[in-house]
């Protein structure tokens, strides 16, 4: 087999970026490792940020997503029983728009069925190979056969688990990592969710979020110890505590019911660098890592993927590298500023186990400037709808 593009990993930064190069002429064969239905069945966060957005609707995938998504011109922050908004709309002129993961991949994989893109799934073993060579290729076990793929160029969507950062070579590689001492445990239910826009709270007793599907359809999450199970809350346990760390007018209106998904994810800072090796190129969670607080991971992968495809088209249309070259400087420029935003919001917002009252006095006066302070509103808003490409 042999293609353009080899696509390591049928997510939604993959089939971003295949649909995207596909528009424009350029072959694209994706390799992932899991089936397309497990695939479509994982649950994942469903803020997009403006720049997100645009490169659905440029890849010509945005319909459903204009049609259906919600726009959110600013969020709520609290503290205790206090709460303000920050409005996106007015200070930045922009917006975020609610649209699940799972959706989005939705609308990739039909576009990339109608335009008779190859996608092969249930790949094992895969491992690209002499990336440092202007003839890379990708060996893989496919339909009980090994498999090899020819191309010109390799994107590693795989995700932080996946085989693309590990064909750097580790004398080559720096990684940076923080782990934080809390989880995230998150509950998905069938209920109206409790506000029109996100709630971010930080109360005495931890953090909680508010946040929503569709008008029938809520997520919520509590900051939790690392060591606890899903198992270790009841449903009655999760809404009661819930109640506890959000505003007394929010607990009353707010509508509980059976849980139909629920999980504790852990919280993580990761950047590898650099995000290219030869003529291997990361993109997402296989170079960097964000804790979810400033709903950043989808979109840091689509600005990789932003930055990748349009060095990509200047070298299959105009003949300049230039932006090949430069893609992991670029993209990481970009990067480090989303980490920087995600590490704030997690630190002001979140109870720490080893914080002194002096600590917890700095937390309400960052949260004080910031209810009563335009510029540092600004700030968050401009982080929040994304930094430009």
């Amino acid at each position: 087999m042999r293609t353009q593009v080899a696509i390591i990993g049928g997510g939604p930064a993959g089939l971003l970026l295949s649909q995207l190069l596909h528009n424009q002429g350029i072959e694209t064969i994706v390799l992932e490792r899991r089936t397309r239905d497990y695939v479509l069945s994982r649950i994942r966060a469903g803020v997009l940020e403006t720049g997100f957005a645009g490169l659905m609707r440029e890849a010509g995938v945005g319909g459903r997503m204009d049609a259906e998504g919600y726009v959110h011109a600013g969020t709520r922050i609290a503290h205790n029983d206090e709460m303000f908004r920050v409005d996106f709309e007015a200070l930045t002129g922009g917006h975020v728009l609610v649209y699940g993961q799972t959706e989005v991949t939705r609308d990739l994989y039909e576009a990339r069925d109608a335009a008779g893109g190859q996608t092969l799934h249930e790949c094992a073993g895969v491992k690209p190979r002499d990336v440092d060579t202007d003839q890379p290729f990708i060996t893989f076990l496919h339909g009980g056969k090994m498999n090899r793929l020819d191309c010109d160029f390799i994107a590693g969507c795989d995700g932080f688990y996946g085989p693309s950062r590990q064909a750097i070579p580790e004398e080559v590689r720096t990684e940076f990592e923080k782990t934080y001492p809390f989880g995230w445990l998150g509950m998905l239910s069938e209920t109206p969710p409790v506000d029109h826009e996100l709630v971010y709270s930080n109360s005495d007793r931890g953090f909680a979020l508010c946040s929503m599907r569709n008008e029938g359809l809520s997520r919520y999450y509590i900051q939790c110890p690392l060591a606890d199970s899903p198992d270790d809350w009841p449903d009655e346990d999760f809404w009661e505590e819930l109640k506890r760390r959000i505003p007394a007018e929010m607990a009353e209106r707010l509508v509980t019911g059976p849980s139909i998904e629920k999980s504790i994810a852990p919280l993580r800072s990761y950047v590898c660098e650099p995000m290219r090796w030869g003529r291997l190129f990361l993109c997402g969670d296989a170079a960097h890592i964000v804790p979810p607080t400033g709903a950043k991971g989808l979109n840091t992968a689509a600005s990789d993927v932003n930055y990748l495809y349009r060095a990509l088209l200047a070298h299959y249309k105009d003949n300049d590298d230039e932006g090949l070259e430069r893609y992991s400087d670029t993209a990481l420029a970009r990067i480090w500023k989303t980490q920087r935003f995600s590490w704030w919001m997690t630190n002001v917002l979140h109870r720490y186990p080893e914080q002194s009252p002096f600590d917890l006095r700095v937390q309400q006066a960052d949260l004080a400037y910031l209810r009563d302070n335009e510029t540092a509103q600004k700030a968050l808003a401009e982080n929040y709808i994304g930094l430009p490409y």
